[in-house]
């Protein structure tokens, strides 16, 4: 009984060492030592392939130790190591399989093993199955953008065995999408290819129409008689039509050697003036060859005699045309592969054109938030008094300049900016009371007077801004959580501070209505606006609502400032890009109808949009179609889209 134990435990060890033994990568190497040696790229890919399957732990190691230039042969017993440069010109290497240091020796003794550009590539294709599956997700992550950064067909299978044990979900879908990428690229079988094809047709990434777009590229060419068999034709070319015309087709048979070119007149003059004797060129003077038809007939006469090339006549282009076909054939030589990259173009064409449009939308309803937030204050002002603010766009800029200040004292760009908004509100409220109580009280019902004393102020104001500010534009930085944007496709997005303003502008028109509603301030600000006479004589003061009404507006005109500083360059001249936006939002709605300066923000926004759209290289031009645009509907509803009666309407 003992004797048989000890027979067991002895086979045991045997079969430990046996493992062992065959999980070493040393061997491999010696197996193909000569090749490894020689480095050779024609002959190496054998010794590559054997390491990578080799199932060894340490095949990775040994791959990438080569590809770095970092392995060496120890001359005497031409075993290989890792290998690392010591002192006094000595170099100590490693054992791949122990990873112990194995000696230090001159590198007189050692061969070092250097790849060329075309093995390392080699190499890095065999790398791809081991960092596809390395336990690191980093790594992982880095194999799958160097792939999709140069996809080629060498990865596909090593991708492909890779996505079965993929524990990491956002990996997987990675993993699972550039396989199939891959698969519609590269794979040999065409049913594979349509079936991916099919299944990804719905998909709107922009990786996606990269790959289909090369299957359904075209080159033209022509033959004699009729079309060659074994080309997948996509179209046959008729000379003469609006895309292919007669000079094209020519030009296409001069390109292959089919016809012969034609004779420019740079040529003819080069044959006459090659061929002058004695003051003529084929017995005619030189002095009558002042016209085309003279020229043309000396130069056939040159032809006739072999001493230039014969003219190209109509009659050897119709002859030539006829005789040959033209048509345009794809380089992917599978119909099927290609009608179905065309049917899912066709289908991701429709879809990326209605998300765009969905995309076009979000942007004209950022806009209209910019503009609303933006003419609000000066709905307030200009709508429900009547006052021509040509510093509005001031009050914007001190808003956006107390939100830097803050953020200067405050360095959390979150609390920064919790602080700066209603800040800039008490500032550029304070700011519009006392604008209102030492200038604007004294020029009510006297626009041309207050127009010109609120420009002058506006002025003023801007030069105050450069002397404390400098003319330099100021960072007002928006938290990081408003970084970035809200991607729904690789088509449509919209930045998460764009989304903040909409917010926000929703919220004003919210308080706004409140205050007009629901409060003291707001029915007698309705009061003074319907009949300020009659509100005096019900006890109503016209002169303090008209001082808080303007205060109130301004104050809303700083916080515009705080929440377009975000995104727009914070300078002295901030007001100034939304002053005029401002007053056509507000004319275009509805003088004095807060309903009416949302609409005509709607109005405004969406119409810049589509003009830019229309006309996208030429923002300017857009403008100014927007203002003739302005213009015209102003001639045929003076009183914008919601009119108002009352004060404000000149009623």
């Amino acid at each position: 009984m003992k004797r048989l134990y000890l027979l067991g435990l002895a086979a045991l060890l045997c079969c430990v060492m046996a493992a062992a033994q065959a999980s070493d990568i040393q061997p491999i190497l010696q197996e193909h030592k000569q090749i490894i040696a020689k480095s050779a790229r024609k002959t190496i890919a054998p010794a590559i392939d054997a390491i990578a399957k080799s199932g060894s732990p340490q095949a990775q190691t040994v791959l990438e130790t080569w590809a770095a230039k970092a392995m060496w042969m120890r001359k005497s017993d031409g075993v290989f190591f890792a290998g690392e440069k010591a002192e006094d010109k000595q170099y100590r290497l490693f054992d791949f399989d122990s990873g112990e240091v194995a000696g230090t020796y001159p590198k007189a003794d050692l061969k070092q093993i250097k790849p060329n550009s075309g093995i390392r590539a080699m190499i890095g294709t065999a790398l791809v199955q081991f960092q596809l599956i390395d336990p690191d997700a980093a790594r992982r992550q880095a194999a799958l953008t160097s792939i999709q950064r140069d996809p080629e067909v060498r990865f596909l299978a090593p991708l492909r065995a890779s996505i079965e044990g993929e524990p990491d979900v956002k990996l997987l879908a990675q993993k699972r999408r550039l396989e199939r990428l891959l698969t519609i690229s590269f794979d040999k079988n065409t049913e594979a290819r349509v079936n991916a094809i099919e299944e990804m047709s719905g998909d709107l990434g922009v990786d996606l129409r990269a790959t289909l777009n090369p299957l359904v590229a075209t080159t033209r060419d022509v033959a004699l008689g009729e079309v060659p068999s074994g080309l997948n034709i996509a179209d046959i070319l008729a000379p003469g039509t609006e895309f292919f015309s007669r000079t094209d087709a020519y030009d296409l048979l001069v390109i292959k050697s089919l016809a012969q070119p034609k004779v420019t007149a740079n040529d003819i003059r080069n044959a006459l003036a090659a061929n002058i004797d004695g003051g003529r060129v084929a017995g005619i003077p030189v002095a009558r060859l002042d016209n085309d038809t003279a020229r043309h007939r000396a130069y056939d006469i040159l032809a006739k005699a072999g001493q230039a090339p014969a003219r190209v006549t109509t009659d050897d282009v119709d002859a030539a045309l006829a005789s040959h076909v033209f048509f345009e054939s794809y380089y992917e030589p599978s119909p099927d592969v290609t009608t179905a990259a065309n049917a899912s173009l066709t289908a991701i064409g429709l879809r990326v054109g209605l998300n765009q449009t969905l995309d076009l939308a979000l942007d004209a309803l950022s806009l209209t938030s910019i503009y609303f937030l933006a003419a609000i204050g000066l709905a307030i002002t200009f709508g429900v008094m009547g006052v021509i603010n040509m510093a509005h766009g001031e009050f914007i800029m001190m808003g956006a300049y107390t939100g830097y200040v803050v953020q200067r004292i405050i360095p959390d760009h979150t609390l920064s900016i919790i602080v700066a908004i209603p800040l800039a509100f008490v500032v550029t409220f304070t700011a519009g009371v006392a604008m209102e109580r030492l200038v604007i009280r004294w020029l009510y019902a006297r626009p041309l007077e207050t127009l010109l004393a609120t420009f002058g102020i506006s002025i003023a104001l801007q030069q105050l801004a450069k002397n404390i500010f400098g003319t330099q534009a100021r960072p007002l930085t928006a938290p990081e959580w408003l970084n970035g944007a809200f991607t729904m496709n690789d088509v449509v997005s919209i930045s998460y501070i764009r989304i903040a303003i909409f917010i926000l502008a929703l919220i004003f028109l919210g308080v706004f209505l409140f205050i007009m509603k629901r409060t003291r301030l707001g029915l007698e600000t309705r009061a003074v606006t319907q009949n300020s006479r009659m509100a005096a004589s019900m006890g109503i003061n016209p002169g303090r609502v008209n001082m808080l009404t303007f205060g109130l507006g301004s104050g809303i005109a700083g916080v515009a400032g705080v929440a377009i500083g975000l995104f727009a360059k914070v300078t002295s001249e901030l007001g100034s890009d939304y002053i005029v936006q401002s007053f056509m939002t507000v004319v275009v709605g509805g003088v004095g109808n807060i309903w009416g300066t949302l609409a005509g923000a709607a109005m405004i926004g969406f119409l810049q949009k589509g003009i830019e759209w229309l006309n996208p290289s030429n923002t300017l031009a857009a403008q100014t179609y927007m203002i003739v645009f302005i213009i015209i509907f102003i001639q045929f509803r003076p009183r914008g889209i919601i009119a108002l009666k009352g004060r404000a309407a000149g009623d």
